[in-house]
């Protein structure tokens, strides 16, 4: 696997991603990255599994020297890339003995990778359920409100979920916070599901507050 990048570009993809990531954890490849490089776009996947996070950015011709895909140390792959200049050219390269070789002007590094195959990832491809479809803006204010002076130690945030509306209920215990949006969804009746508390606080930070349509899916396997 080979691929040449701006600094900027594989930085973004990372940031995406890395929220995901546990900095110690029972199993070592999680503290990985999945790394895939096609021709066409550069794919990022980052896990704990119980969150998991994937970014993509379109390659622009002849980025891609070499297609693959490896996993690398996350914290440290991050932190050489906000260590370049603004303008750095990243030359990542997956060597024959499995060695990560990042190259930047002058500057060099390796880093040791484990096989992308042993990456545990949640399975979704055939997941059913219900689809919701709500703003990028609503959605960051659901969660927002909902945990506003409120330590939700238990589980995390609930959502209910009807025909034309999106509410969102956490709870320390002792106090009881709600705040609900209207939103479609294909629900032939009210359910209900809970989303885990690092995924909130990674929900909110990566939402914009911008009014474009997204789309959530809750179901089961």
């Amino acid at each position: 696997m080979r691929l040449k990048i701006a600094k900027e570009s594989l930085l973004n993809v990372l940031s995406h991603v890395v929220g995901a990531v546990e900095r110690r954890h029972t199993l070592n490849i999680l503290s990985n990255l999945k790394i895939q490089v096609t021709a066409q776009a550069l794919t990022v996947t980052g896990s704990d599994l119980e969150v998991e996070l994937v970014a993509s950015t379109a390659l622009a011709e002849g980025a891609c020297l070499q297609e693959g895909e490896t996993t690398v140390p996350a914290r440290k792959l991050i932190d050489i890339c906000k260590s370049l200049p603004s303008a750095a050219l990243v030359d990542l390269h997956i060597t024959e003995d499995q060695r990560c070789i990042l190259k930047s002007g002058n500057s060099r590094f390796v880093l040791g990778t484990l096989p992308a195959d042993d990456y545990p990832l949640l399975n979704t491809e055939n997941t059913q359920g219900t689809q919701v479809t709500v703003t990028e803006r609503e959605l960051k204010r659901l969660f927002e409100m909902a945990v506003q002076d409120v330590r939700f130690y238990l589980t995390g945030t609930l959502l209910e979920i009807d025909a034309n509306q999106l509410r969102a209920v956490t709870t320390d215990g002792h106090r009881l916070a709600l705040c609900e949006t209207a939103a479609q969804s294909t629900a032939a009746q009210p359910i209900q599901a809970i989303v885990p508390r690092k995924a909130v606080a990674e929900l909110q930070r990566l939402l914009s507050v911008e009014d474009e349509q997204l789309s959530l899916l809750i179901g089961r396997e």
